[in-house]
């Protein structure tokens, strides 16, 4: 497309070939909009009447890149889309971009993967109505009071899609915690997932006197304790899925006492917001895939879909593919595990064949500890990433401080990524670079920190 190639990073990756950051084709719009305001509003309504609204600059009338409108509106709606989350848009904006979106959005549209989980997500039937701005609804979003809650003994644990983690806490302490390597998305039965997560907990809950409650993290929406969407359940087929959707709820009963489960980026969030004693704090745990949460200033968490992983940050069109959504430059491609195996093989390091994810992803981060410069340049190239990701998201979120956390930044691996995010910042974003605190929590923390602030999720009274 014409026009893309204005927006090349001062700071270029080794590895992964030519982006175009979201983030400087939005900035750009914004300067450009300045001169006359020319905008995508966009309101995503939810079933419970909370409703999130954005304004997205575009480039005005007889811009010079006025043809990349489309491309932008729809990229900014869809990031928008997975971070807030609704089962009905309205798009206030010139009405040939408004329909644009509509068609894409639409059962057959390109974009039919989206609008499909949005139903499924919302259980209502996904709506795009392009409108004047006039008619576009505005904000009533709803938060709910932070977790934290430390006190008694308490199992937190965190679900990924190469291991487990669980941990055993004592009024806020952890006295026990282990990893456990696990294969649940190639698995079809639910039984497999039920004995893997309850023999978690029971190692754990060896190591109490008792347990008062449990806690837990995983990728995916979870409403009242039950499985919505879940990228870790997807090999079961339709016709057992009922049995993976109530399969929390029979944990907490199997343990006797109460469970709560919940995206696993809000418990990123409320472990930055417990660890650094911070509000206003966007969570990033880059592990098997993307994860995102928020706590507001206020010290709330939202009760968005915060799902990253699906949100574009790299609007180049031969950008890499999410194998599930079927999307190009989506978070997950750029942010997680995911990440490191691609950029692995253009760097010509092989990972061993016939073992786990966790395990190729150990051999990586063992090369990189032994100096070995192709794994660096898969480390440096994540750091690049993630500054540009940031400087997008930051639009989204009204954040001052970001944790950066995740199997994927464990060990020297992540000291590299945090020095390359802070270098794109400072070189391409110094008015954010001079108020945004970047963050990684130590080793211990890195590893099973979402698993213990998870614990903290549920209330004794």
């Amino acid at each position: 497309m014409d026009g893309l190639g204005m927006f090349q990073p001062q700071v270029k990756p080794q590895l992964g070939g030519e982006i175009v950051p979201a983030a400087l084709m939005g900035r750009a719009a914004k300067v450009a909009a300045q001169e006359n305001d020319t905008h995508l509003a966009i309101a995503l309504e939810r079933p419970d009447g909370s409703v999130s609204r954005q304004a997205i600059p575009l480039f005005p009338p007889a811009h010079p890149l006025t043809n990349v409108n489309p491309l932008l509106a729809e990229r900014a709606f869809k990031f928008f889309l997975w971070q807030r989350g609704g089962h009905k848009a309205y798009v206030g904006s010139p009405e040939e971009i408004g329909r644009h979106i509509q068609k894409l959005y639409s059962s057959d549209g390109a974009r039919a993967f989206d609008a499909c989980m949005m139903e499924e997500i919302y259980g209502e039937p996904f709506q795009v109505v392009p409108c004047g701005l006039e008619e576009v609804p505005p904000a009533r979003e709803r938060f709910r009071p932070l977790g934290g809650h430390l006190d008694g003994y308490r199992i937190g644990f965190d679900l990924g899609a190469s291991d487990i983690k669980v941990a055993a806490v004592v009024d806020g302490e952890p006295i026990f915690s282990d990893e456990i390597i696990w294969e649940p998305t190639r698995e079809p039965d639910p039984a497999y997932h039920y004995q893997y997560i309850l023999t978690a907990l029971k190692r754990a809950a060896a190591h109490l006197p008792r347990v008062d409650a449990i806690g837990g993290s995983a990728a995916g929406v979870y409403v009242d304790n039950r499985v919505r969407v879940a990228s870790l359940f997807r090999g079961v087929p339709k016709e057992r899925y009922a049995k993976v959707r109530d399969l929390f709820v029979r944990l907490g009963e199997e343990m006797g006492v109460p469970l709560v489960i919940v995206n696993d980026g809000e418990v990123a969030a409320l472990a930055g917001a417990l660890s650094l004693g911070v509000t206003g704090l966007l969570g990033i745990a880059m592990g098997s895939s993307e994860a995102a949460g928020y706590v507001t200033p206020a010290g709330t968490i939202t009760g968005w879909l915060n799902e990253l992983a699906f949100a574009p940050i790299d609007y180049s069109l031969t950008a890499p593919m999410d194998e599930w959504s079927g999307d190009r430059g989506c978070g997950a491609s750029y942010l997680s595990q995911q990440a490191v195996f691609r950029l692995a093989a253009e760097a010509g390091l092989e990972l061993p064949a016939g073992v786990s994810n966790a395990q190729q992803l150990r051999a990586a981060q063992e090369a990189f500890s032994q100096g070995d410069p192709r794994a660096k340049g898969i480390w440096q190239t994540l750091g690049i990433y993630t500054g540009y990701a940031l400087a997008h998201y930051l639009n989204f979120y009204e954040a001052t401080h970001v944790l950066l956390l995740g199997r994927v930044t464990s060990g020297r691996g992540g000291e590299l990524i945090l020095k390359w995010a802070k270098k794109v910042l400072e070189t391409e974003f110094p008015e954010l670079h001079s108020w945004v605190d970047l963050h990684l929590p130590d080793e211990r923390y890195r590893r099973v920190g979402q698993a213990i602030a998870a614990a903290s999720l549920p209330s004794l009274d």
